[in-house]
């Protein structure tokens, strides 16, 4: 019999035989838990798709898509991805072929058997493979909020087998005494007392051996007088890996574990004990982080933003960037025509029709930051530029959607100079990440995982910024978000929050021509003042790569 993998051009599944090793088993004491013959086959018992893309999901606990926050690692393949398409705490993976069983064969789909994942569990199907032309997704759904879940590239994500259909409605399940069938009972009788035999036994003198330790019985498909009731009972399953004549351009699946992190060692700690152990090591890390800043208010130089005019690269990396201080940076940009050039109505002219993303519909949802792939909106440049003349959060093109709208600004870039003192990059970079909206446009509370230049072209912008070490006091409740959105809110209420008094906040106004450097992990909060034109950095000569540490669980 055969199970064929239909392939289309660009789809490059990683699957493999499923092997009979877990990562647990092998971490447990002598790797006692392979002893048991029905986990290993089990373990075996088809094939595994691998996730080609490492990434961190987490779930804020909402219905809708936009609920779950996919960070994919850098360099991933972009047709990869998983994606939060259903709601209800749900990621989904694409399987990237039309599998065909033989006629009357199911195939069964879910998570990789004695495979466990804190906060997140696998769904399971079974599908009618033998005659659909549909491709079908492994989902796996959340079962806790707040908590980040991280998938290692290689890491299985799905597991098939093909079962037969009809079968199990052609069972009759009856309850019977065991009486009824005297020669099980009188094997049953004997294995219970050898069993109990054995086990005193060990009490009483464990033997140094380790193969003596545990019966072989059920392992060599023998009752414990040594009969054998079976001629096919198995100890091993030898699965076929999927021919790879026709696709010898699919990368070859690891064939086993060896790749993945090695599991945290179990620890015989109490639930109580791991908690208040968790409590001393938050409370030392807030001391710490307090003890820095006390320290840094020692010398008033330290405790303010300043702005630096014609800063040389070599003190921008000795004084700001390495030791992560903000720094606005002035006469930078003096001499870029987009100053004095980019009003609403030239901007309108020079992009022209061209289709853009941007946010939309945000004023209706507080939580429109953490939610910004329900806010993604499409349409021409030039309406979009006659929907922002009047002040409001509800459009708005981000950063989030620069990579969508590279081709259609492309015309601007002529219109901005380069910043190679600090930055690297060819000619397409020279834009950065813009940021275009009306007055009133907000950005939530939040830290970002880089460091970043925020260049303000047109308008101003107010910008609260609060140092990496106040995180304690700003209600991390969601990846890189505070559960504080907005620190002006009138409506916040102060007494819910009690961590946020004494917390130190500096409160800038960027005016055009100036940038601010804001190291990663800074948290800001960001309000266009007027008609607002903001381009971001990412790409700075030196070391930028904070986010591939970031803590995934």
């Amino acid at each position: 019999m055969e199970l064929i993998a239909y392939l289309r051009t660009g789809w490059a599944p990683l699957i493999r035989p499923a092997p009979a090793t877990r990562p647990w088993m092998d971490a447990t004491p002598e790797s006692f838990a392979y002893r048991c013959l029905p986990l290993n086959i089990a373990n075996a018992h088809g094939w595994e798709v691998l996730t080609p893309c490492g990434f961190e999901a987490i779930w804020n606990g909402g219905g809708d898509p936009g609920a779950v926050t996919v960070t994919v690692d850098p360099g991933s393949p972009p047709n990869s991805h998983p994606v939060s398409l259903f709601g209800q705490g749900v990621i989904t993976f694409h399987m990237e072929a039309i599998f065909r069983t033989p006629p009357g064969w199911n195939l069964w789909a879910g998570g990789s058997p004695n495979r466990q994942k804190d906060g997140i569990a696998p769904l399971t199907g079974i599908i009618e493979t033998d005659w659909s032309p549909f491709t079908f997704t492994m989902n796996w759904r959340f079962t806790r909020t707040g908590c980040p879940v991280r998938f290692e590239v290689g890491e299985p994500v799905a597991f098939l087998f093909p079962v037969q259909r009809g079968a199990l409605e052609r069972f009759t399940p009856t309850f019977a005494p065991m009486d009824a069938d005297p020669g099980t009972a009188r094997r049953f009788d004997a294995w219970s007392a050898a069993r109990d035999a054995f086990q005193e036994r060990m009490r009483r003198t464990p033997p140094n051996v380790r193969s003596q330790r545990w019966q072989k019985h059920y392992y060599r498909g023998v009752t414990v007088d040594g009969e054998a009731l079976v001629d096919d009972h198995q100890s091993k399953l030898r699965l076929k890996p999927f021919d790879r004549t026709a696709a010898p351009h699919l990368p070859q699946a690891p064939s086993d574990d060896s790749h993945l992190p090695a599991p945290a060692p179990l620890t015989q700690t109490s639930p109580d004990a791991e908690i208040a152990a968790l409590r001393l090591a938050l409370a030392k890390r807030e001391w710490l982080l307090e003890m820095i800043e006390r320290q840094r208010d020692l010398a008033p130089g330290t405790t303010q933003i300043e702005r630096r005019l014609n800063l040389r690269p070599e003190e921008f990396l000795e004084r700001y960037y390495a030791p992560g201080r903000p720094v606005i940076l002035t006469g930078e940009m003096d001499n870029w025509p987009a100053l004095s050039r980019w009003t609403p109505d030239y901007l309108k002219h020079a992009v022209g029709s061209a289709s853009i993303e941007y946010q939309g519909g945000r004023s209706t949802n507080p939580r429109f930051e953490m939610e910004k792939d329900a806010h993604r909106r499409t349409g021409p440049f030039d309406a979009f530029i006659e929907s922002i003349r009047q002040p409001g959060n509800d459009s708005y093109m981000t950063a989030y959607n620069a990579k969508a709208n590279r081709a259609a600004l492309a015309p601007l870039a002529r219109d901005v100079g380069v910043l190679d003192k600090y930055l690297t990059g060819d000619e397409a970079d020279r834009t950065g990440m813009l940021w275009i909206g009306p007055a009133g446009t907000k950005t939530s509370l939040h830290h970002d995982l880089t460091n970043n230049f925020i260049a303000q072209l047109v308008g101003r912008k107010q910008i609260k910024v609060a140092p990496a070490s106040e995180v304690g006091r700003l209600y991390n409740h969601a990846h890189v978000f505070s559960e504080i959105a907005d620190l002006d809110d009138p409506t916040l209420d102060v007494a819910r929050f009690p961590k946020l008094a004494g917390m130190r906040l500096y409160d800038v106004v960027l005016q055009p021509g100036e940038i601010i450097f804001l190291p990663a992990a800074w948290w800001h909060e960001v309000k266009a003042l007027d008609f607002s034109v903001t381009a971001t950095y990412t790409n700075f000569r030196w070391r930028n790569d904070a986010y591939a540490t970031y803590p995934q669980g």
